[in-house]
């Protein structure tokens, strides 16, 4: 499920802003307004602001790793900005994408043998979207775009997936409505129903080359939903044509080792596997119609993200809301037994204090062994031992995030660093969206270019970098060097 948030980040922006002016003149915001969350801002680049990511406690802060970044979705009624964001792994960012958008689902997938950004973008409506998918290379150049196709509108791709295969191919949701009688479910005979479908896009070409739909093969009897809300009014998940019946509610597709796909759908607490040949159902994983006996502590809720991993666990993040089934969400990895059908529970991975997401959330196992878990609506993402030991623990100032990721990502910006004097040119302020191979800025400093001379180099620690420009200096230039001392980017202040 997602929540939709309120407001559109020029409101958010403006409330932030104002907040900032009663702060000053010792007044207090209106009540009826949530307070929007502070934000991280950069003289060298005013039109960039991001959410300040922090460890809930000093002992839960995460390392710093060089070659590995999180990336992140934030958005909600007090996040300060909305877009796709990638920070290091210790929090500060190092890439602030375009701004007003509502993103998730921001990852790096391989696609034509090379690492790729992608992400989704477009409009929600009561709990899933309409949109596309962007795929950008390692310089953020926008490479492809990908929609529906076929029998499902063009631009009707939802948030909920977008999972690039090895074929060349990416998997994505929709939500169609369609007539249907919901009276077995307590709705109108004449009633109308969200169909989950899944469409496997070639990229390259846009053809569809796979298409399920959940109604084919999922009864409306299956679900833990229920119609809500008057038709007369057209409340949401009501059953009419504005508000449809949404009882399945797809939320994520990954691929299996036999081939076949693993989808999630929130509204029947199941997870199938589907075969990509016929479109028929393998088997179900908890539910009302489970094939598997459920052992002690498998049961999960309004779940997302179950996934295959490598050593034959299946992982998913078990919301447990709303309505709650459990007083916490969680990481959760399951064995299964394919002989006697038996699903028991391997690890859980419980967070730090109370946490109830009632939408969204992720859980991702990372090359070492360790796994990644994003709190969905909570606004938290954290790590843990493969046995469930917590090692860190984040906050992502004010705002939440669909799901989130950490993941190597290697980049380089087209454009040149940003760099701009103080008001009395003894400071420089330069950063450099995305490049995530800077390791230091040198100053080249003097009468003039031909004259000029190098600086000792600052190390960078920061989005943007801070660099005494000294007396006298008419021409001021600045490097960025990597970890070699290579100069990899150079700016002239604005």
């Amino acid at each position: 499920m997602i929540q939709r948030p309120q407001r559109r980040k020029s409101a958010r922006r403006s409330a932030y802003l104002l907040s900032l002016a009663l702060v000053a003149t010792g007044c207090s915001s209106s009540p009826e307004e949530p307070e929007v969350a502070p934000a991280h801002q950069y003289a060298s680049r005013p039109d960039l602001a991001a959410p300040i990511a922090e460890p809930t406690s000093p002992g839960l802060a995460p390392a710093r790793i060089s070659d590995h970044v999180v990336l992140l979705g934030p958005k909600g009624e007090t996040c300060p900005t909305d877009g796709p964001l990638i920070t290091d792994t210790s929090g500060e960012p190092v890439w602030i994408g375009p701004n007003g958008d509502e993103v998730f689902d921001l990852r790096v997938q391989q696609y034509q043998g090379q690492p790729v950004l992608t992400w989704w973008s477009g409009k929600l409506a009561k709990g899933y979207g309409y949109g596309g998918v962007t795929v950008m290379d390692t310089s953020y150049k926008k490479i492809a775009t990908v929609t529906t196709g076929g029998d499902v509108k063009k631009g009707n791709a939802d948030a909920h997936e977008a999972r690039i295969t090895a074929h060349g191919t990416m998997l994505v949701t929709a939500y169609v409505p369609v007539k249907h009688d919901l009276t077995k479910v307590g709705g109108p005979k004449d009633g109308w129903i969200l169909d989950g479908v899944i469409q496997e896009i070639n990229i390259a070409t846009g053809a569809v080359v796979f298409e399920w739909h959940s109604l084919d093969h999922v009864p409306v009897t299956d679900t833990k939903s229920k119609p809500e809300g008057d038709p007369d009014k057209d409340d949401d998940d009501s059953g009419t044509k504005d508000a449809p019946f949404d009882y399945f509610h797809i939320n994520s597709i990954s691929e299996d080792t036999d081939g076949s796909l693993l989808v999630s759908a929130r509204n029947t607490h199941s997870v199938y596997s589907i075969s990509r040949d016929s479109g028929d159902v393998n088997w179900i994983l908890g539910g009302k119609s489970s094939d598997f006996k459920m052992g002690e502590g498998t049961t999960f809720a309004w779940q997302h993200d179950a996934e295959r991993q490598a050593d034959g666990t299946l992982t998913l993040y078990d919301n447990s809301a709303l309505p709650a089934t459990a007083e916490n969400s969680r990481g959760l990895r399951l064995s299964l037994d394919m002989a006697s059908m038996t699903a028991t529970v391997v690890t859980e991975y419980l967070p730090p204090t109370n946490r109830l997401s009632g939408s969204q959330g992720s859980v991702d196992v990372l090359d070492n062994g360790n796994v990644f878990v994003g709190w969905g609506s909570k606004g938290y993402y954290s790590e843990y031992k493969a046995d469930g030991t917590l090692i860190s623990d984040m906050a992502i100032g004010g705002c939440q995030s669909y799901r989130t990721f950490k993941q190597p990502w290697v980049a380089t910006p087209t454009d040149s660093p940003a760099a701009v004097l103080d008001d009395d040119k003894a400071t420089i302020k330069v950063s450099w969206n995305g490049a995530t191979e800077v390791a230091s800025w040198r100053l080249i400093t003097g009468p003039d270019k031909a004259n000029a001379s190098a600086q000792s180099p600052v190390p960078m620690k920061h989005f943007e970098t801070s660099l005494p420009v000294p007396d006298g200096s008419t021409y001021v230039a600045v490097q960025a060097l990597n970890a070699h001392g290579l100069v990899i980017g150079e700016t002239e202040p604005a």
